[in-house]
């Protein structure tokens, strides 16, 4: 049976980092959590819950959490975020693995919005590949939207269960996200010489909300589900305006 490290980085999370430890202790053998120098009490609640507390600057998503690997004690790693907890499905699945034989294990993402599941609109199943052998990929993609990228002939499988993700208290913690990410990307993308023409400014966020909301079927999640649409085509709108300002 292989040894599993959890990580987690956190910034200012004590409404959720209690959740997300707990319900890993039953599959950790070792939890650390890397924290951007909170001011809240995130350090206090993870080392109530066992975990190892690391403070380390902030530069950037994919920087932060490929720094954080190296802080782990073993080389199976599962990473999750401070707002994300296993169910208990996924909880068996994952202690099942550690005895497994494949380098990654994928699993499904369900999303809490504002007190209610959200699974249409593209927010679901939002398959993560979130455990794996350290030593055979590393954190990639484009700030804020970093995924795990592993050696190509790393086997991986896909783990039945949810990671539960408690994203959205409000809708006004998902204005202030949108404006947080946005920034984040247009400067991501300013600094791979990209820009924003017309396309990419109106239509691509007119596409963005028919996708969520009648392909993906967001329209089903009722109020909320109009509500993701609406905010992911401003979202995307904003994404490049900003690009368009920083040019």
């Amino acid at each position: 049976m292989r040894l599993l490290s959890v990580v987690v980085i956190t910034y200012n999370e004590e409404g959720n980092i209690g959740r997300c430890l707990e319900s890993v202790k039953a599959v950790a053998d070792d939890v650390v959590v890397v924290d951007s120098f909170s001011t809240d009490r995130t350090e206090a609640i993870a080392g109530a819950n066992g975990a190892r507390f690391i403070q380390h600057a902030f530069d950037g998503h994919i920087e932060q959490k490929n720094w954080a690997i190296t802080q782990a004690t073993h080389p199976f790693v599962l990473s999750l975020d401070a707002d994300e907890a296993l169910d208990r499905r996924l909880q068996a699945a994952v202690m099942r693995a550690k005895s497994g034989d494949a380098d990654g294990y994928t699993m499904n993402r369900l999303t809490n919005y504002c007190g209610t599941w959200v699974r249409h609109g593209g927010w679901y199943p939002d398959r993560k590949l979130r455990l794996w052998d350290s030593r055979k990929g590393r954190w990639g993609g484009t700030n804020p939207h970093d995924r795990y990228e592993m050696d190509a002939d790393a086997r991986i499988e896909h783990l039945p269960g949810d990671i539960l993700h408690y994203s959205y208290y409000t809708v006004d913690d998902h204005r202030r996200q949108v404006d947080y990410f946005t920034t984040i990307a247009a400067k991501a993308l300013k600094a791979e010489g990209k820009r924003a023409g017309f396309v990419k400014r109106w239509l691509s966020p007119a596409a963005k909300f028919m996708g969520s909301y009648f392909l993906q079927l967001g329209i089903l999640d009722g109020v909320n589900g109009f509500t993701i649409a609406r905010l992911s085509a401003y979202a995307t709108w904003l994404k490049y305006e900003k690009l368009r300002k920083l040019w």
